[in-house]
């Protein structure tokens, strides 16, 4: 028998849940929603921690999503520290690390991702780091910062994180598999002129390489050495090699998973294979309305538009989730890019502007229809490209012409 009763239990601390209880109340909502998450601190925002805060400049109250009085001010019961251990989907109970057995009318599962570890030779040693939470953010800057260190990728993370070490004195170097930094998501135009940044303000880029080993002595990394014969001396060393969702508990409540792309089945209203239980963030693989298409997203702002999307579902809406993803990334304050899609493929790369002036936008066509754009220094063009991409509409010759031409309006390509 349960313990006590909820009317929505929010399974993870992060921005879905979050956003999910507050939409909860501003939609009406007047039950009880308990919100569990296992971090020590209440639901924050991530981007931060690979930049403002990892260089120092932004609090952590500042990235929490809403002060502490709040969640008492909204009848939100916040339990930070705490897991569900066990859910039950037929019974609607959940039992939590406090031993605690909860039921439930409507659930969210938002349990996000766990860090990708790479299994490479010496990779015990102290002063190897992933980043993940505010602990790692902190104990990166103090074992990195005016030193040396190795970044492992050239996606988000490591190119955040060596723009924001470099930022307060470190001497940064990325190893990577690629030949330009983030060109597996934005093609080789846009990744080189990202790279020409980084490497304009000190980070050395060691590309089309691979991890081999870590050395160390007396127990901590001192250098690390590349498939390609690099050995790379190194105080610390961070490691973005992606993240993969966490299912854990949604697989030990067998609810259905994407063996795909990873996460937990929904529909496009975020609905899991279980009566009542939704699913949000990082773990869901939704049917999108947008692209036509299963997808599954691993950013906070999707996350936190989702949480949107649970709520109002949760309370019995039945609205599928229609926001085109959006990212952005900084890279201390060498670049700003902001991106919409996101494009699983493209077939051609439509450039907007000047890579030689810093402002530009790169369109992603998969055939006839906008996949994705990106934009240095253009936001104004990702109205234009969400608009295109949620309408699926096919451009003709001219229209994809038109695109690469900034005096051109984008508000008349593709109307019809």
């Amino acid at each position: 028998m349960a313990d006590r009763h909820v009317d929505h239990l929010l399974i993870g601390g992060g921005l879905a849940s979050a956003n999910c209880a507050r939409w909860l109340r501003e939609e009406g909502a007047d039950g009880e929603i308990l919100l569990v998450g296992r971090e020590s601190d209440p639901p924050y925002n991530r981007p931060p921690l690979s930049k403002g805060y990892m260089q120092g400049r932004e609090s952590r109250d500042e990235a929490y999503f809403r002060p502490d009085e709040w969640w008492r001010l909204q009848r939100i019961d916040l339990r930070t520290r705490t897991s569900v251990m066990k859910l039950d989907t037929a019974a609607k109970e959940a039992t939590l690390s406090t031993k605690e057995v909860v039921s439930f009318d409507t659930a969210l599962v938002a349990t996000g991702a766990m860090v990708r570890r790479i299994p490479a030779d010496g990779s015990e040693l102290d002063g190897i780091h992933y980043l993940r939470a505010f602990g790692n953010s902190d104990a990166i800057r103090a074992d990195a910062a005016g030193r040396r260190v190795v970044l492992i990728g050239g996606s988000y993370i490591g190119c955040e994180v060596a723009a924001s070490l470099t930022a307060i004195g470190a001497q940064a170097t990325i190893v990577m598999l690629e030949e330009f930094t983030l060109e597996r998501g934005f093609g080789k135009q846009a990744g080189r002129w990202l790279q020409q940044r980084l490497e304009e303000h000190g980070v050395r880029v060691i590309a089309q390489d691979r991890l081999a080993r870590f050395e160390g002595s007396g127990g901590r990394v001192t250098a690390v050495v590349t498939e390609g014969g690099e050995s790379i001396p190194a105080d610390a060393v961070v490691i973005g090699a992606g993240v993969m969702p966490d299912v854990m508990l949604a697989r030990a409540a067998r609810l259905e998973l994407d063996d795909e792309r990873g996460g937990i089945l929904c529909d496009s209203r975020l609905r899991t294979s279980a009566d009542g239980i939704y699913a949000a963030g990082d773990v869901a693989s939704y049917d999108s309305v947008v692209h036509g298409r299963r997808i599954r997203v691993e950013h906070w702002d999707v996350a936190f538009n989702q949480g949107r999307t649970a709520a109002l579902n949760m309370l019995g809406r039945d609205v599928p989730h229609d926001v085109v993803p959006y990212f952005f990334s900084d890279l201390a304050d060498w670049a700003s890019l902001e991106y919409v899609g996101p494009a699983a493929s493209w077939d051609r790369e439509i450039v907007r502007g000047s890579f030689d002036e810093g402002a530009f936008s790169v369109w992603y066509l998969d055939g006839a229809r906008v996949a994705g754009a990106l934009s240095i220094g253009r936001s104004d063009d990702l109205e234009e490209a969400r608009r295109l991409i949620a309408a699926r509409v096919e451009l003709d010759d001219g229209e994809q012409a038109r695109l690469g031409d900034a005096a051109t309006e984008l508000a008349a390509i593709g109307a019809r």
